[in-house]
């Protein structure tokens, strides 16, 4: 039975302009560990949601290497923008250059077997203690690419149809209140929230585990063992 699976923060760089190696040893090498994980892990039938910082090239032509190192892995590819992920420019132009086994989210739900999957970056939330001005009109768009993501869910699916969100930023965080992000989340009915962008010391603020009738995930690679999380099986829809 195929799976839908998760991880984020990948952090690509095969051209070796930025090299992992210099955040900590436990970078080193990483890109051929999770190409053994996954390759071990994915079958071609499962569907893997990739959370953002996919890579750190520049720009599309740049991130090339990278974009065919994603799509040479088993399974269906779903991507998402992270903060990290500045060659992801105009949606007409990155969806005509992915490869063929790989999907962008972006405004939009896709359909992944008997589940819907909807979801949109996120940002730094207005009340975070670092948060500028500047954070705040992002946060806001957000909201506005999320509200739309749910939106092309209503109106395409079925209302019985269980619902994944895969965000970048985390939608809450650990002794802080739930951002407006999760509050559209719950209003929406998601079942399954993944997200990643959290590393080294930050881990400890991720939202784990069933909260209000919703299961949370933390997928960002050095926090997983740089292999793919299993999240359900096609047949566990509810």
């Amino acid at each position: 039975m195929p799976r839908i699976l998760a991880m984020a923060d990948l952090h690509l760089s095969l051209d070796g302009s930025k090299p992992m190696d210099r955040f900590g040893d436990l970078w080193i090498d990483h890109a051929r560990r999770m190409a053994e994980y996954w390759d071990d892990a994915v079958t071609a039938e499962d569907t893997v949601l990739l959370a953002g910082d996919l890579s750190w090239a520049r720009n599309l032509s740049r991130a090339s290497a990278d974009l065919d190192w994603i799509g040479q892995r088993p399974g269906h590819k779903i991507l998402l923008k992270g903060n990290h992920d500045s060659w992801w420019g105009g949606i007409g132009k990155l969806r005509e250059t992915l490869p063929a086994s790989c999907e962008a989210l972006h405004n939009d739900a896709i359909e992944v077997g008997p589940w819907g999957v909807v979801g949109a970056r996120g940002w730094l939330a207005p009340d975070d203690p670092i948060a500028t001005t500047a954070d705040a009109r992002v946060w806001h768009r957000e909201i506005e690419r999320l509200q739309a993501s749910i939106a092309d869910a209503r109106k395409r699916f079925d209302a019985t149809r269980p619902l994944i969100a895969m965000l970048h930023y985390p939608p809450w965080l650990l002794g802080r209140e739930p951002t407006e992000l999760f509050t559209l989340l719950e209003q929406a009915g998601v079942s399954i929230c993944v997200y990643g962008h959290l590393h080294g010391d930050d881990h400890r603020y991720a939202v784990r585990g069933v909260h209000r009738s919703m299961e949370f995930h933390f997928v960002a690679v050095d926090a997983i063992g740089f292999a793919p999380v299993p999240l359900v099986h096609y047949d566990e829809a509810t």
